[in-house]
């Protein structure tokens, strides 16, 4: 009893360090600028919804919910496109020894290196390109950033499946695409989700590309909430900004939830009995 205790005690302070700045975020979103100045507790003397009302307030200058859409849609083409891209790459990475050697780190490797280096010949190209101020061109180059990531996640639960399945499947006269489309990919379908609930993420927190590659048609919301912080005499809404932070957190952590057991569920074990 005293043991089980103690475990829920441990599991409710790691939970509660954890989500601390969510909490402070979700408090400061609640109350009035003059609250926020006066009551830095958790405790909400007059709870109010009048921030929330304000950022989604549509006007000329400010459209909270066409930078959720750009967002959305940058996100999705990024972690979608990065997954159909990584998956026959993770495939044949994993079934070739010179990939896994040689190729697979070289890949990896390159997420390692800061995103700020690649900054102006991306720049330049989108703009020869046309795609500057696009959702399409800052969802390519989320790809280009999920890629890695992607292929982490897929090489690994591939190499995890026997190659006995290939082999039954090219004696039976299947090709390469057939055995990685109708084989591979449904039992390494927990990774795919992975991966693409991890990129969505990665894509939708995106703020250096989001800020260097859009100026207004594409804006994503982690640059757009920006807008909302300052105010006429050069202080910080923090309420505004508080309430912009929390309706921004919830699409990534509503796919979270829905995605979670996909994500959680083990890859397939037994798949050849013997």
């Amino acid at each position: 009893m005293i043991l089980t205790a103690l475990r829920w005690a441990a599991f409710l302070l790691v939970a509660f360090a954890i989500n601390f700045p969510v909490l402070v975020t979700m408090v400061t979103s609640l109350k009035t600028p003059r609250e926020i100045a006066t009551n830095p507790t958790f405790w909400i003397e007059a709870p109010t919804l009048a921030n929330y009302a304000a950022v989604l307030t549509v006007t000329d200058r400010l459209n909270l919910f066409a930078y959720l859409w750009n967002s959305f849609a940058a996100a999705l083409i990024g972690a979608g496109l990065a997954v159909l891209l990584a998956l026959p790459a993770a495939y044949a990475i994993a079934r070739g020894a010179w990939g896994r050697r040689v190729v697979f780190p070289l890949v990896v490797n390159l997420r390692a290196v800061p995103l700020i280096i690649f900054a102006i010949p991306i720049y330049m190209g989108f703009q020869w390109l046309g795609l500057l101020d696009t959702r399409l061109g800052l969802g390519l180059i989320l790809t280009i950033v999920n890629l890695p990531l992607a292929l982490v996640i897929l090489v690994n639960a591939i190499g995890d499946l026997p190659e006995d399945l290939d082999e039954a499947a090219r004696i039976d006269g299947a090709g390469a695409f057939t055995i990685l489309a109708r084989i591979v990919a449904p039992l390494v379908r927990p990774a795919l989700a992975t991966a693409f609930v991890f990129g969505f993420i990665t894509a939708w927190n995106e703020f250096l590309f989001g800020l260097m590659l859009t100026t207004r048609s594409a804006v994503p919301v982690t640059v757009g909430a920006s807008f909302f912080f300052a105010t006429a005499g050069g202080g910080v809404q923090w309420g505004l900004a508080a309430a912009v932070m929390m309706i921004a957190a919830v699409p990534p952590m509503l796919l979270g939830l829905l995605m979670y057991r996909s994500i959680s569920r083990s890859l397939p074990g037994g798949a050849v009995k013997g």
